[in-house]
């Protein structure tokens, strides 16, 4: 698996609520001056600016955590939003499992890699997401009407991209309904899969894709944003 040098790329060096603190070198709303959005106006039906800053500009990466905990009911909130976005199907592979108390977070402490211990150790609740390789068995009920099950229980090969495609665009929308519910999210791919699996997944056959630790950020000292690429750099149009 990935080393802790992962989770720079993971995090880009950057995750925080609109509503904390943001670092001296950055414009209102938490954006270095050098990657603050154009002055474009919104098309019509987007989300008002605030909404956009607590989503994406003023979202930034914490290193640290406060204290303050997040209550069950938040974390049943986060995954009713997440599994109402699109998947293949409405297949909906995705798996997770919510670690809160010391001795489930410390059962994963000797899966992680040794850069991402105290940031993901300190974090309220740190999330397993994973997807289920069997996810078709569910199938009848959530694509009634339409012989899905057979047709994936019948190609492993397209079952597993399914899944994994799948369960990976399920745990960027609880990224997002972290946020949009206040919480600061730290995504992590520094860890033994195989680790993690066999202390928390065992029982189900799922399979562990990434972690994401879920808090409110201590965003003190945080440094400027990283770069980000610009639309000409990683976007065409072809007419």
């Amino acid at each position: 698996m990935a080393d802790e040098r992962d989770v720079q790329q993971t995090d880009g060096q950057g995750a925080a609520s609109a509503h904390e603190a943001t670092p001296d070198n950055t414009e209102p709303g938490g954006v270095a001056p050098e990657h603050a959005a154009p002055g474009l106006s919104l098309p019509d039906g987007a989300l008002d600016q605030s909404a956009l800053d607590q989503l994406f500009t003023s979202a930034r990466t914490p290193r640290r955590w406060s204290t303050r905990p997040v209550a069950d009911d938040v974390l049943r909130q986060l995954y009713t939003l997440a599994s109402l976005g699109p998947t293949s199907g409405n297949c909906s592979p995705a798996r997770m499992v919510f670690l809160k108390g010391t001795d489930a977070r410390e059962r994963l402490r000797p899966a992680l890699s040794a850069g991402n211990v105290n940031r993901v150790m300190g974090a309220p609740v740190i999330a397993i997401v994973g997807h289920d390789p069997l996810f078709f068995e569910q199938l009848p009920f959530l694509c009634p009407g339409e012989d899905l099950r057979s047709w994936f229980a019948a190609d492993v090969g397209l079952s597993e991209e399914t899944a994994f495609r799948n369960g990976t665009l399920q745990g960027a929308y609880v990224i997002m309904a972290a946020r949009a519910l206040g919480l600061d999210v730290l995504p992590i791919s520094g860890f033994d899969q195989s680790m993690v699996e066999d202390a928390f997944l065992a029982e189900t056959g799922w399979r562990a894709n990434f972690l994401l630790c879920l808090g409110h950020g201590d965003l003190t000292g945080l440094p400027a944003r990283a770069p980000r690429l610009d639309f000409a750099q990683a976007c065409r149009v072809v007419d």
